[in-house]
């Protein structure tokens, strides 16, 4: 990392329970303030810095002492590694300037698909990491989301999305042969062009959502290099991509909840389909097509 980069003030990573154990007695050793957060199993606190372990394993730094508390605590008595501050040397690909590409709404009954692509540089990439960008399936909160998407934004890279209203969604999910996996890469290919079309870049990353090479055959751009893999939001790039991706279909949730009169909840969960099923019978199946996608297993 430059020696230009602001200090993070937030770092976030999952603990096995012998490590969880091995900060609790460092923690409780060395004096720090013991206090009750919500869902932790522990949380502790001094003038600088919050240290946060969830049930869920989940660690939570946060403060102006972050880095810090991060490179001469957690690294070297609880990690037994030193990766904060070394991401350009481990992984210097990631602050070349490219595309990230990544999407939302996949896996939700409630609610329109997303795909986004974000272009960036150098400089703000490390802004991304300063700001606490990270792949939006750790953030919980959407207030964090559409904070971090603003942040991102601010950073003047290019931002793309695609998005439709659900029943154009359900129309075109028919269209795609009832294939996900193919209206899917249709729309990242849509953002990417859109996106390469403000600022052309030589390569980009995607989330990869299919062992076939959708996204590719249908860019059909010999002189762009679309790499995809698994857990590509490790990726900063593709972390922001998620974070935007995320912060449109809490926004699209938002407006879908207005005109159902209710909250509606995320996911696919057994009380979202009893949700769904509660709307059906106030609105009618007509509507439904505006509210769900109708091609899932879990649709009423």
């Amino acid at each position: 990392m430059s020696s230009s980069a602001t200090p993070r003030t937030i770092y976030t990573t999952v603990l096995d329970e012998s490590q969880e154990d091995e900060l609790l007695d460092w923690l409780s050793e060395n004096q720090w303030e013991r206090y009750n957060v919500a869902y932790s199993r522990f949380a502790f606190r001094n003038q600088y810095t919050n240290i946060v372990v969830y049930k869920s394993h989940k660690l939570v730094v946060q403060g102006k002492k972050t880095e810090d508390f991060v490179q001469f605590v957690l690294e070297p008595y609880i990690l037994k590694q030193a990766a904060l501050g070394y991401e350009e040397v481990l992984h210097n690909e990631w602050f070349e300037e490219h595309a990230g590409m990544d999407e939302s709404g996949k896996g939700d009954l409630f609610g329109p698909l997303i795909t986004a692509c974000v272009i960036a540089d150098h400089d703000q990439i490390e802004k991304f990491l300063s700001a606490g960008v990270k792949d939006s399936k750790q953030v919980s909160s959407d207030r964090v989301i559409l904070q971090l998407a603003d942040k991102i934004k601010e950073t003047g890279c290019v931002v793309e999305l695609m998005c439709v209203s659900m029943a154009k969604y359900n129309e075109l999910y028919t269209k795609f042969h009832s294939n996900m996996n193919i209206l899917l890469g249709w729309m990242h290919c849509c953002s990417l062009k859109n996106a390469l079309a403000k600022h052309r870049v030589p390569w980009g990353m995607l989330d990869q959502f299919s062992k076939q090479p959708i996204v590719q055959t249908m860019l059909n751009d010999p002189t762009f290099d679309l790499r995809t893999q698994t857990k590509a939001e490790s990726d900063p790039v593709v972390a922001a991509a998620s974070i935007i991706a995320r912060a449109e279909y809490v926004h699209q949730m938002q407006e879908l909840s207005k005109l159902a009169g209710v909250t509606l909840m995320k996911g696919a969960s057994k009380a979202v389909t009893e949700q769904a099923i509660e709307l059906k019978q106030r609105l009618g199946q007509d509507e439904m097509k505006n509210f769900i996608k109708l091609h899932f297993k879990t649709a009423p």
